[in-house]
């Protein structure tokens, strides 16, 4: 985020269309950056700034009647100010705009006004939704936005409201990012726009006959419609000791909390693990002055996912940064302070973290009969096999109309988005999920943007150069580009994301 100055003209006192560069233009309106941008005789007058981490705007891609974030791909009605995809959630700020004598003038701001006419189509009366995490939040926030008037029960087992997930390994993780920045709205919120949530409410069982929910306290809440969005839970260490007091796994609020209390007294961390998380961990805890160890079984991180040419990079970016990492080996047993690797070797830790991935919470959707394939199997409509049950977010597995299969991925963005189409098939629209996966990991100050989903390829197509930060690499299979992950190549991530979409 980014409290810099506005720059650019004045929009008050009017401006010229030959000012504008490709549609827009950068200004100010007194202290407030304003973005306006042409779309054929129109012009809109929006603020400048993504509303979820302050991305510029003017740096995005305009499609249609739309803005999209370079840093995070999220859209905006350039209308009405609405964020239409997540991450973002809050609206952009709108101006009234004026055209006369040849110049354009920017005049009052206007409050964003999404559309407030309900979607709804015969809706239900009650919907529960199972999950408090980023699919969850997504279709209560969507079903109050769009004028759901029934009423929204939210079971979550979590002790915290939602919550920014990936900030937990990222900026609060390395102490760049204050407490208030976390929740993905006050707690407040829910009780204001009737959405009851309930924190620590572990669910026993779903009743599908009685459409009913158990809960593990013994009580039970009738459901219309019930969106199941219970996330993964991180794999936990299984090796002697793995129980011990200095070793952590890092999934909610909590987990980060403790993270950060024990690193204030440590000096040494082994991070077992070169998955994404693992690595931001890393990188958070180097930030906070650790030693930093990372084990994992791979020779190149994060190979199957990059490829190894953006693997070593990553690898080599870590330890210019003073990452020691300990490949091609495990962890046999943590004795106190010290972890012991199937080489032989003894590392000193005076704290650990594993990162060695996360599986989908299936016990309720198998108890309940419901039908799976290594996740919930759901239609286009993100329908299980019972229609009056939707599933979203990490234990889906959707037809992805880009591949051609049907997958499961393990994003934040992909689970808001589910979360959000959730909510408009429970008002009775019929449109198939079509977005495309996306998602983004962030290294010290390198961000890696990955758009698509490549479970194989047999090319890997770079264009620029990944060791100067400025390329894009596109996996293909028989000639198709599949998905494409860039460092600082924003509008081309933005490009390949439009034309996916385009493709379908």
């Amino acid at each position: 985020m980014t409290d810099e100055k506005p720059s650019g003209p004045d929009l008050a006192r009017g401006v010229t269309l030959s000012q504008f560069e490709d549609d827009k233009l950068l200004g100010h309106v007194g202290e407030e950056a304003v973005l306006l941008v042409r779309r054929g005789d129109q012009i809109f007058a929006i603020g400048a700034l993504c509303t979820h981490y302050h991305g510029p705007l003017a740096e995005g891609l305009l499609a249609g009647g739309t803005v999209h974030c370079p840093w995070h791909h999220a859209c905006f009605d350039l209308v009405t100010g609405e964020a239409l995809h997540a991450p973002a959630i809050d609206p952009l700020s709108c101006w009234a705009v004026e055209q006369r004598g040849g110049k354009i003038f920017v005049g009052e701001k206007r409050d964003a006004k999404p559309n407030g006419k309900s979607l709804a189509k015969n809706p239900p009366d009650h919907i529960v939704i199972l999950g408090g995490g980023a699919a969850g939040f997504a279709a209560a926030e969507m079903l109050r936005r769009q004028n759901y008037g029934g009423s929204i029960t939210m079971l979550s087992s979590d002790d915290a409201p939602p919550v920014d997930r990936p900030n937990l390994s990222k900026d609060y993780l390395a102490g760049s990012a204050p407490e208030d920045w976390m929740p993905l709205r006050p707690e407040n919120f829910y009780a204001e726009n009737h959405i009851d949530l309930r924190l620590n409410t572990p669910v026993a069982s779903i009743e599908r006959s009685a459409r009913e929910v158990a809960l593990k306290d013994g009580s039970r809440i009738s459901y219309d419609r019930l969106l199941l969005a219970t996330g993964a839970e991180p794999i936990r260490l299984s090796v002697p000791g793995a129980d011990g007091a200095n070793v952590f796994t890092l999934r909610s609020l909590s987990d980060s909390r403790a993270i950060i209390a024990a690193s204030a007294s440590a000096r040494r961390a082994v991070v077992m693990g070169a998955s994404f998380i693992g690595l931001e961990v890393a990188a958070s805890l180097r930030t906070r002055g650790l030693e930093v160890h990372v084990v994992a079984p791979e020779k190149i991180p994060m190979e199957k996912v990059l490829g190894p040419q953006m693997g070593s990079f990553v690898r080599a970016l870590h330890e210019e940064h003073g990452v020691i990492f300990h490949l091609e080996d495990v962890a046999v047993a943590i004795e106190g302070k010290q972890v012991r690797l199937k080489s032989g070797r003894a590392l000193e830790a005076d704290l650990v973290i594993a990162g060695i991935g996360v599986r989908p919470r299936l016990d309720l959707a198998e108890k309940a009969g419901l039908s799976l394939d290594r996740g919930v199997s759901v239609n286009a409509f993100l329908e299980t096999s019972d229609p009056s049950i939707l599933a979203a977010g990490d234990i889906a597995r959707w037809p992805d109309p880009h591949s051609g299969q049907a997958i499961r991925v393990e994003h934040w963005v992909v689970a808001e988005r589910q979360g959000q189409h959730a909510a408009r098939v429970l008002m009775g629209e019929r449109r198939p999920f079509t977005a495309v996966p996306f998602f983004w990991s962030q290294h010290y100050d390198v961000p890696i943007n990955y758009v698509g989903h490549a479970e194989s390829w047999d090319d890997i197509d770079i264009d620029g150069e990944i060791g100067a930060k400025d390329c894009v690499l596109r996996y293909k299979r028989g000639g198709k580009v599949l998905a494409v992950a860039s460092i600082y190549r924003d509008l081309d991530s933005l490009k390949a994301e439009a034309g996916m979409e385009a493709a379908i």
